[in-house]
């Protein structure tokens, strides 16, 4: 049946259903109005009143729109409604027992008790019905909203409890927290039912599928093991960020927001010397190259809300660089901000825009960082762009007097096993032999690991794969990888480069390396599907890859710095006659084979020792992740 007809025939339904309660009410208001036992002579005239009785409370309901309204969502307007039909009702009736003076006459009684019954019925019933679908569904009675677990007793869940008591959005249930003085007790009229160990339990006996984490002072690593039991427990889980990041105005409900895989990895927050980065880039012209990548485009606007004199963003990506500029030019619209479309290798250009803008820090974020991508058919590609590109933004750096060039390098230039890596390495040497060369230009490199949401992460393939119901494909169970977000990494990025004297290879603590296939699990259950909806395959190792990071090289060591997550590696050191060797090297005039590439970088990266092809395809083309 269409669901048009399935809405006239309810319609019908509620309408029948009503006009049997004006006849019940009619016929109650005589029991009523004789202590139920009715003369014959009055009941015979109540059966023949209702002749006309019925046709003008079916008329006035029908004036006054009583069937508009869905029972499951009646309300306070729908009630006004019958309020305002059963009055005319009665009043029309009135007067027509007035004019028609039916024998014996209507009591009085009748004609005030009646409408004040059917008003009731038709009102009540409403209500009951609404009620019992509440009860059905989310277990409560004349529950308004999804029913809300608040995880956290403490000041945050006791104001996010009072919003919650005012909102028809949400109806809140209880609240968990593993205080046991707090058990028991009542916060805002709202019981703390028990421990937060027990949520999964409480959500079931309670009809619940949503929680709010409110413990926004708590250890990061406390907040990933709530969150994680909600995920397993199949809750959609809601935070409620760092209060010292509320916005004044807002009600705490308002920054209540989704939990995402980030509060998952339960990291640490970032906090940065803001005075040094300043110091550094306040009223400074500042260029960034790969300006339109996931880390460039976000160096850019967390440059901008230091207030550089200008902005040079340089990149290869017409898109990139339109999309870039459209954004930032609407966020910060008095920033004078220059968008240079160029190849990293192009000498001509980067002279040519350094020279005309005369930057004083220079962020180089451009590269090739694809792994698979890059080691095979596309080795001199990497090294050329990742290499000599380095070295020429960075010499052209050095002829316009920049004071600092921050190289954004990568764990996989440790003891790399892909020429992506090994490339990256060779980066990393060209700015510590370039430093030997010049006093006026400070050079630093800035390694850290994989970052949340970069172009080519794993997490959006992860995110499409489960959009088309799976699988989802993960290269080796065992793999880890270091990871961080995109807007910690900047500012990390940023910290090391307002402390760099010259010639330092910054590395970010990282935090403990992930396994891929946790990552996985995670994303499924977050997007609200079990491993069996969502099964996980894996596809063995590609091509360059290896199944853990590194941060440090093996004979490399390490002196903190005043930053608690950043410290200062200790490399080799590259004596300056090597760099004239690997230039002419990285000049030659042709493609070099990808075996060639691998052979040679083996003699500029000692450390570099290429990778087997490791694959699980020969023990099974599918494996579940549970296998």
């Amino acid at each position: 049946m269409k669901a048009s007809s399935r809405g006239r025939v309810a319609s019908v339904t509620v309408f029948v259903f009503d006009l049997c309660v004006v006849a019940l009410s009619w016929l109650l208001a005589y029991a009523l109005r004789f202590n139920a036992a009715v003369p014959p002579a009055f009941m015979d005239s109540a059966w023949r009143c209702l002749i006309g009785v019925i046709p003008i409370y079916a008329i006035s309901f029908r004036v006054f729109g009583l069937y508009r309204g869905i029972w499951v969502f009646a309300s306070l307007p729908d009630l006004m409604r019958i309020a305002r039909a059963t009055l005319a009702g009665a009043l029309c009736t009135m007067i027509a027992m007035l004019l028609f003076q039916p024998d014996p006459i209507v009591p009085r009684s009748v004609l005030l008790v009646s409408p004040m019954l059917i008003l009731l019925l038709t009102g009540g019933a409403r209500a009951v019905y609404r009620a019992s679908k509440e009860y059905l569904k989310h277990g409560g009675l004349l529950g308004k909203g999804r029913p809300v677990l608040v995880i956290g007793a403490g000041q945050a869940g006791a104001s996010l409890a009072r919003e919650l008591s005012r909102v028809g959005e949400w109806r809140l249930v209880g609240l968990l927290d593993d205080d046991p003085v707090k058990i028991g007790r009542e916060v805002y009229g709202f019981r703390v039912h028990g421990p937060i160990d027990e949520v999964a339990e409480w959500a079931s006996r309670l009809r619940v599928s949503d929680a709010i984490i409110a413990l926004p002072s708590a250890e990061p690593e406390v907040r990933r093991r709530i969150a994680a039991l909600c995920v397993d427990a199949g809750i959609h889980v809601m935070v409620l960020p760092e209060l010292s990041s509320a916005v004044p105005e807002q009600n705490i409900l308002s920054q209540v927001r989704d939990i995402d895989l980030e509060d998952l990895l339960g990291r640490d927050p970032i906090s940065i010397d803001t005075a040094h980065v300043q110091a550094l880039l306040t009223s400074r012209v500042v260029m960034v190259t790969g300006a339109g990548g996931s880390i460039g485009s976000e160096l850019c606007r967390q440059i901008l809300r230091f207030g550089p004199a200008q902005l040079i963003a340089y990149d290869i990506s017409e898109f990139a660089s339109y999309r870039l500029s459209e954004e930032l030019r609407e966020r910060h619209p008095h920033v004078a901000l220059v968008s240079v479309i160029g190849d990293a290798k192009d000498s001509l250009l980067l002279a040519e825009t350094m020279q005309r803008y005369l930057p004083s820090v220079v962020f180089h974020a451009a590269a090739y960082k694809h792994v698979p991508l890059m080691e095979e058919v596309n080795a001199w590609q990497a090294v050329r762009n990742n290499a000599l590109g380095t070295y020429r933004v960075a010499r052209a750096a050095i002829a316009a007097g920049v004071g600092h060039f921050v190289l954004i390098s990568t764990d996989k230039a440790v003891n790399p096993t892909n020429v992506m890596g090994a490339s990256k390495r060779l980066a990393e040497m060209i700015c510590q032999a370039l430093q030997q060369t010049t006093e006026r230009t400070h050079f630093e490199t800035v390694r850290f690991g994989n970052v949340l949401g970069s172009a080519g992460s794993v997490i959006p393939k992860f995110q499409a794969q489960i959009a088309k119901g799976g699988p989802v494909t993960v290269t080796h169970p065992e793999i880890t990888r270091f990871f961080m977000t995109i807007p910690e990494a900047v500012q990390l990025v940023l910290q090391a480069s307002s402390m760099g004297q010259g010639g330092e290879i910054f590395v970010l603590d990282m935090g403990k390396p992930v396994r891929i296939v946790d990552l996985a699990k995670d994303l499924i259950r977050l997007y609200g599907f079990t491993e069996d909806e969502i099964r996980i395959d894996f596809t063995g190792l590609r091509p360059g890859e290896k199944l853990y990071e590194e941060l440090l090289a093996c004979d490399e060591t390490t002196r903190p710095t005043h930053h608690a997550k950043l410290r200062i590696a200790r490399a080799r050191e590259v004596p300056p006659r090597l760099l004239d060797e690997m230039l002419q090297w990285l000049g030659q005039p042709r493609i070099v084979p990808d075996d060639e590439v691998r052979r040679d970088l083996r003699r500029w990266v000692p450390e570099y020792a290429p990778a087997r092809a490791v694959t699980l395809r020969t023990v099974a083309t599918s494996v579940s992740a549970n296998g």
